[in-house]
């Protein structure tokens, strides 16, 4: 006998043999001891969970002359036949190819006709949505009221595409996906049968490749156990399934997320140089970045993602080090590139592109970038191995050494020009106090003297534009951007609604930056003021007036 796949060699036989689908195989088993069988039934699920084996083990059940708990027995004339398929009591129907409305008008004329040998005569149409509308239409009175003998079983992974008028004629069933675990033992099981030796990794591997379908899984298992001579790795399920290398994809991550954008492309440049598919190669980048965040959020990740030991190591010391904001961000763009992939021309461009993103949050205004950055910064000035310096600070200004307030013991010289401050940068050395986290804007230096009405009135578009000069004060330039502002004689005054807002702008750190640069432009005094909550712009000038003009009556309209 030629040799049969695992999927067809060890297809479930009875509905104890079948892999979950336990509310659907409840109900078929107690329709089959009440004898109270349907006419039409409908299965639709995924691809691999089940939908004609249980058909098939319904059709031989509800024929069986000495059912065993609900199950067809198999000994039986009549399941011997049903079995090698000699009995034409059961008619399989693959609609794909047979959807025109003559073949359903031939199978409304031979539904007349009475079972051979069994109790009922079964129709499995698969596929059933490949039908025509003409076709449909053609068996939709057959399938309402068809002779007592006939039983329709329908079968379909796009329940969308049928008409309502047959979903309403039919007991409609949804399979789901099997979960990773029954697969596992599935897969083990078969292995064992086949008498070939595993590593439970390799076997969660090609579980989670089956993606909730029996039937992918054991076509998986298949060509691994063909692959392996010896015992069955997670190596030979890498090879057999394509992946790249798992320390190469771990190594781009890596860049990825350290923001080492030349070094991520070289290695992204280095995979595919061998051949690799980029399909390939974003999938095996997001499963990656999702045992990442598994192994980073999950107490039980271990157990979840079931990796070799080496392997789960080495996730987890990159899990550690990595931001949370980071990783959804990189993850995000990834899982866009591959989207996009369908409709790109080049699909190099779209992953080199990504990777370039990925690696290069500057370039992204994203609020994810933004927190991602911040929290390395904070991340670092907090191990307090990181200070902020700016050493060979001299003031801006042309005026000689020796003109300065600095005492010194040797004679002035006199020099061209001063050199502005340099921006801060991170030294290794302990911290001090607590850093400034926003960049320190060059030039503040307080102007003093009286500000006239449009120096006044230009100051808070001079402040916005001067927080927009960087994209570092990026999250303080969103902070303010809806601020509102009026002087008080020389001071000038800022009001929100929102207390988020009121207090971050209020933490020393930035109250102190913001009063650096408004300096700047003249203005020495200022205050954040928190709106009360229901007091509109209206509300607020209706107030001043009235405290303005003390005791004078008001009358509003």
């Amino acid at each position: 006998m030629a040799y049969l796949a695992f999927y067809r060699t060890f297809r479930p036989s009875s509905f104890d043999t079948v892999v979950r689908q336990e509310h659907i195989v409840r109900i078929l088993k107690n329709q089959i001891e009440s004898g109270k069988i349907g006419h039409a039934y409908l299965f639709c699920g995924p691809r691999g969970t089940g939908k004609t084996t249980l058909a098939k083990i319904f059709a031989r059940a509800i024929n069986c002359e000495n059912p065993q708990n609900a199950s067809p027995c198999g000994k039986c004339p009549t399941c011997k036949a049903l079995a090698d398929g000699s009995s034409l009591d059961i008619s399989e129907i693959d609609a794909a190819s047979n959807n025109g409305v003559d073949e359903m008008r031939d199978l409304r004329e031979k539904v007349q006709y009475p079972p051979v040998a069994g109790k009922y005569k079964v129709y499995i149409i698969d596929e059933v949505h490949m039908l025509t509308a003409s076709a449909f239409n053609a068996v939709l009175k057959t399938l309402e009221e068809p002779p007592r003998h006939a039983v329709f079983i329908l079968a379909t992974t796009e329940p969308q595409k049928i008409p309502a008028t047959i979903l309403s004629r039919c007991m409609r069933f949804d399979f789901k996906l099997i979960p990773q675990s029954d697969l596992e033992e599935l897969i083990k099981s078969v292995l064992i049968k086949t008498g070939k030796e595993f590593e439970e990794e390799a076997v969660s591997a090609i579980a989670r490749a089956g993606a909730g379908s029996a039937r992918d899984s054991l076509s998986i298992a298949d060509m691994c156990a063909s692959y392996s001579t010896g015992k069955l790795t997670y190596n030979d399920v890498s090879a057999v399934l394509g992946s790249a290398d798992f320390l190469k994809i771990a190594e781009i991550c890596e860049y990825i997320l350290h923001e080492d954008s030349q070094n991520a492309l070289t290695a992204v440049e280095n995979i595919l140089s061998t051949g690799k598919s980029v399909g390939v190669l974003i999938k095996d980048l997001l499963t990656f970045l999702n045992n990442l965040a598994i192994v980073k959020v999950c107490r039980t990740a271990r157990e979840i993602i079931n990796l070799p030991d080496e392997t789960y190591k080495k996730i987890e010391s990159i899990a550690k080090d990595c931001d949370g904001h980071k990783l959804l961000r990189v993850t995000e763009i990834l899982a866009k590139a591959e989207t996009d992939l369908r409709y790109s021309t080049s699909g190099r461009i779209t992953l080199e592109t990504a990777v370039l993103k990925c690696s290069m949050p500057e370039t992204d205004y994203n609020i994810d970038a933004l927190i991602g950055k911040i929290n390395e910064l904070e991340r670092k000035l907090g191990s307090g191995k990181y200070s902020v310096s700016a050493q060979a600070v001299v003031a801006p200004s042309s005026v000689p050494v020796a003109q300065s307030s600095q005492v010194t013991s040797e004679p002035a010289k006199p020099v061209e020009q001063a050199k502005p401050a340099p921006k801060p940068v991170l030294v290794e050395e302990p911290a001090a106090e607590q850093p400034v986290l926003w960049e320190a804007v060059e030039n503040i230096a307080p102007k003093g003297g009286n500000l006239g009405e449009s120096d006044k009135r230009a100051v808070f578009g001079k402040f916005i534009k001067a927080l927009r000069t960087t994209h570092k004060n990026a999250v303080l330039f969103t902070l303010c951007m809806d601020l509102i502002t009026e002087f008080e004689g020389e001071k000038l005054v800022f009001y929100t609604d929102n207390e988020s807002v009121y207090k971050g702008l209020n933490r020393p750190d930035n109250y102190k930056f913001i009063g650096g640069v408004l300096a700047e432009f003249g203005v020495t005094e200022y205050e954040i003021r928190l709106r009360p909550k229901g007091e509109s712009d209206f509300d607020k000038a209706l107030n001043e007036l009235k405290n303005n003009l003390g005791n004078t009556n008001i009358d509003v309209k």
